[in-house]
């Protein structure tokens, strides 16, 4: 197998906001060899701040991610671009800000009668693919299991398959993978009461097994749980928590804590499951393992909030042969950095369009110093934030200070933790941290040093001696929301006309036209950066996947054809037929 050099920069000078401990500025450049078209796994859990042992916290046991980390490298300056997964999901699936096109709201489907705005998908860019599709276009077998939500409907071209049964398995020989297994045991509704675990994730222990039927099978996947005393119980409920200051020491609060890490165990044995499977398939040495969450932790004050809680992730990074095994990169990360790294991962160069870096592989970036970040509507409510962060400072610029830092999302207050802050406050019982978030009005501009008020309760907006920094980063976030076509507190509505170009509906995309040309099948579509996807029947048997189509195809006697074009925002086209 042909090998590509590696070099890769391990920058030691920064630390994340919750880190403590000091460390020596070093930087290390390690030559290692890759794979050339090495094998892709993605392993993302929901809702996760840095709540594992390689990361500090040794509350809970991981020895599934405590080994992945000690054969890898860990990655603490990782941040999502918003703290929810819809938005942050669309980032990582285009390697775009999800404020500069339509991505924003959480959910672009979800409360808009509430809000008066009709259903809509993000629209980005005529040329934006998702990476799942570039990287099939290369040759890789892409699958995901099973969660997409990217605030747009992802073209059939997207993934040879996306189900709970996707699986690196259904490849053909030989053909490298790039495989996303997607956790939501740790998902903030799995700290709603009544407690267990959901039905469906236990298809992690049969991975890729389409006989195998969870319990209730066909129910509510989020609503179909076992009951509290059928769910493994990994750690005490006794145990002694750090109860974060913003949230109440309450017997409440402990319990949500160890429901939380529980979560967290549990997802630790299923990433093992799948492990081991990788291991079994002979892959391990031959495979780039990532994991990650889909932005910060579960509890009140973390999801949603645009604090270092809301957007900080653990990523572990696991390379072929353990190269680099045991060691920290503290570079700065941002979601919109994997579209990026993953082409670079497989010698391609990453697309003009993407607004991130890559951060390994062959077209390896100069280390970032800014990561950006955007708070807009949640389910019923709206507001208006945008962040910025370097290794030690954030600067936070509110668009809407005359309301409030709370949002009375009703999802959210389905939290005991939530629901007993909410109690206290009623009560007078909040200390003056605590009711920070519940503020009638916000200022204008914020500025925390992360390095030394990690949890960001201290602004240093009117400190004149921050002025330099606040200049610093307050030109940054104006120089980012130009250069992404950002325009915060824009009304929705307006968002939606700009979409869809002042129209009163979706856009559609246009249906393909298939001509015969020289014997073979021309296929076009006059919507442009419309994706089309194909397959070919023959002898009464359909493929699983669609075929991206690239080139005239040859149609085999006596078969027949189907093809679908799909702009990612726009309404597919009807499914057009070819004898």
């Amino acid at each position: 197998m042909k090998f590509f050099k590696l070099i890769v920069l391990l920058c030691l000078s920064i630390t994340s906001c919750q880190t403590k401990n000091k460390e020596t500025k070093k930087n290390v450049a390690i030559n290692s060899e890759l794979p050339e078209r090495p094998n892709i796994l993605w392993l993302v859990t929901e809702d996760m701040g840095a709540y594992i042992p390689p990361f500090g916290d040794s509350t809970v046991v991981t020895p599934n991610l405590s080994k992945l980390a000690n054969e890898g490298v860990i990655y603490p300056n990782l941040y999502s671009t918003s703290g929810v997964c819809s938005p942050s999901r669309a980032a990582i699936a285009t390697g775009m800000y999800p404020s500069g096109i339509g991505a924003n709201h959480m959910r672009t489907n979800s409360y808009n009668d509430e809000i008066g705005v009709p259903k809509y998908e993000a629209v980005p860019p005529t040329d934006v693919k998702m990476i799942s599709e570039l990287l099939r276009k290369q040759g890789y077998y892409c699958s995901n299991n099973y969660k997409e939500d990217y605030q747009f409907k992802a073209p059939k071209t997207a993934w040879d398959e996306s189900s709970p049964y996707a699986h690196w398995r259904n490849r053909a020989a030989n053909q490298p993978f790039f495989s996303v297994f997607n956790f939501t045991e740790t998902h903030e509704s799995g700290l709603f009461e009544p407690y267990g675990f959901r039905e469906i994730e236990t298809r992690h222990y049969h991975s890729g097994d389409r006989n195998y039927k969870w319990k209730n099978f066909g129910a509510s996947h989020a609503k179909n749980r076992m009951a509290e005393e059928d769910t493994p119980v990994h750690l005490s409920k006794d145990t002694d928590f750090n109860i974060p200051p913003y949230l109440a020491d309450t017997k409440v609060t402990r319990r949500d804590m160890w429901k939380a890490y529980n979560n967290i165990a549990e997802m630790d044995h299923q990433i093992g499951a799948v492990l081991k499977q990788l291991e079994a398939d002979g892959l391990l040495e031959n495979t780039i393992i990532f994991f990650y969450g889909d932005h910060g932790g579960p509890l009140p004050r973390e999801k949603r909030l645009i604090y270092d809680s809301g957007l900080n992730t653990p990523m572990i990074i696991r390379f072929p042969k353990k190269m680099h095994a045991g060691t920290k990169d503290n570079q700065l990360i941002s979601f919109v950095d994997f579209a990026p790294t993953l082409l670079s991962l497989i010698d391609e160069e990453p697309k003009p369009y993407m607004q991130g870096q890559a951060f390994l592989g062959k077209y390896k970036a100069k280390a970032r110093q800014y990561i950006h970040a955007a708070a807009d509507r949640f389910d019923g409510f709206t507001d208006a934030i945008r962040a910025v962060r370097d290794s030690q400072y954030k600067y936070i610029r509110n668009y809407r200070p005359e309301q409030g830092y709370y949002l009375p999302v009703a999802y959210r207050e389905k939290i005991p933790a939530m629901q007993e802050l909410l109690r206290l406050k009623e009560e007078g019982k909040l200390n003056d941290i605590q009711m920070q978030w519940f503020r009638e009005k916000k200022p204008v501009e914020e500025l925390f040093d992360c390095k030394a008020d990690p949890f960001e309760l201290n602004n240093l907006a009117n400190n004149p001696e921050y002025k330099t920094k606040l200049n610093e980063l307050s030109s940054e976030m104006d120089r980012w929301l130009a250069e992404i076509k950002d325009t915060p507190n824009l009304d929705e509505r307006k968002l939606v006309e700009r979409l869809w170009k002042g129209n009163d509906s979706q856009p559609k995309t246009s249906e393909p036209t298939i001509a015969v040309n020289n014997g073979k099948l021309k296929i076009s579509c006059e919507t442009t950066g419309a994706s089309i996807g194909y397959k070919v029947i023959k002898d009464g048997k359909t493929p699983q996947s669609w075929a991206i189509y690239q080139n005239p195809i040859d149609l085999p006697k006596g078969a027949k054809l189907m093809v679908q074009a799909h702009r990612i925002g726009f309404k597919p086209s009807k499914t057009v037929e070819f004898n």
